[in-house]
Formats: C-alpha cells, structure tokens, sequence
C-alpha cells in the first residue's frame, strides 16, 4: 500500500466570514476522506474583510445593505442559505445572534502566534473556536476577554495571550501576511492554496474538495 502524501495547506480566511467557516468544514470532510491517501499539514493565514472596522463594530445588516447594496429580504435569504449550508456540514449558525460584525486583528494575532509558538492542530483548534464564538454564540472575536476565554477552554497558555493582546506583537507579521496574499491576488475569502501554488477557491462542498485533494496528491506521486 502506497503510504499517504503530505500535502500542504494554507487556508486563507477571516474569523468574521461565514463561507469560511462552510469551506473549512467542507475542507476537513473531504480530508478525512481521504485519510489514507492523503495527510494534511495545516496552516492558517489572515484575511480582513473588514479591516478599517471600529472597535465597538457595526450593524450586520446595515454593513451588508452599504456594502452590497442588497435588499433586506435578500439579505435574509442569504442568511438562511448560509445557516442551512453550515447545517448540513455539522456548523452551527445563530443569525440572530450574530447582530453585529467586528474588527478581528486581534484574533489573527492569536492565530499568528500559533503558528510561530504551537501546533497546527492548535491553530486549527483556535480557528474552529473562533468561528463558534461568533457565529454560534454571537461574540464579539476582537473582544480581549472572549478570545482569552476561548485560549483557556482550549488550555493553550492564557498568560502568553494575555501579553500578547497587551501589546503590538505579531501585529506586524500578520500584516505582511495579508498584504503577500493580496498581492498574490487574493481578494476574496476562503482561499486554500495547496503546495504553494494550487489555488481553490470559495466554500466548495466536500465533493470538490475531496477530489482536489485525491488528484493534487496523485500527481504528487507520479
């Protein structure tokens, strides 16, 4: 039996990003699909939708009328297509809970400093934590004491976050980060880049995903 190739994977995203949330899910299904072929070697890297944001936020629904000119029964309809994608996933979305939309650097500081500090399961552990506090529970990811809540339930060290959020580490490299992907022509969200130059774009469902995956390492062994 051939044993299973790595492949690599830097999952571009936003905390605040619902299609996120589906593509990492649709993502982690078609991995697990493909187990016996295929190991994946995780990364996470930053994405702001919103990156100009106010601390304090701002009303999703008027955030999405300004920013795509939407009705609000369009809106809504996209929310429940939203909701019901994630469903069917395993993800849980509470639209009505998530009422306002943040400012989430600081939570890809946190992310960041996983990837200098720890695993990629525990950056991936974060991200998935994320994604909840704010699409299922409605917080607020830029808030200092929810992300320091989500860095203990997980039991990564709260006082190294702690510092973190006190300060500017890691606000410059994650900075560069989102600029090198802009650069490279990412302007939407979520992005997987396999190996560093495949790109897949958007919340696939786990089909697509899946065969990506299954012919990306196929070729890898040719």
């Amino acid at each position: 039996m051939t044993a299973p190739v790595t492949l690599k994977i830097d999952f571009v995203s936003d905390v605040s990003c619902p299609w996120c949330a589906i593509g990492l899910q649709a993502l982690e299904q078609a991995a697990a699909r493909v187990k016996d072929q295929v190991n994946i070697d995780w990364h996470f890297q930053p994405f702001e939708l919103n990156a100009d944001m106010v601390p304090e936020g701002e009303d999703v629904i008027e955030h999405l009328q300004r920013k795509y000119g939407a009705p609000p029964e369009q809106l809504a309809k996209n929310q429940d297509a939203i909701a019901a994608r994630g469903a069917a996933l395993g993800f849980q979305f509470n639209m009505d809970k998530r009422s306002r939309i943040y400012n989430t650097f600081d939570a890809h500081r946190l992310l960041h400093w996983l990837a200098q500090e720890g695993t990629g399961d525990q950056q991936r552990a974060l991200k998935h934590a994320l994604f909840t506090a704010y699409f299922t529970l409605g917080e607020n990811p830029g808030d200092h004491d929810v992300l320091l809540r989500v860095v203990r339930e997980l039991g990564l060290d709260e006082a190294r976050a702690k510092a973190i959020l006190a300060s500017d580490e890691f606000a410059y490299e994650v900075r560069e980060r989102e600029a090198f992907y802009q650069q490279h022509g990412i302007h939407s969200v979520p992005a997987v880049i396999v190996n560093d130059r495949h790109l897949i774009q958007g919340g696939q469902p786990v089909e697509v995903f899946e065969e990506a995956l299954t012919k990306l390492a196929q070729q890898q062994q040719a």
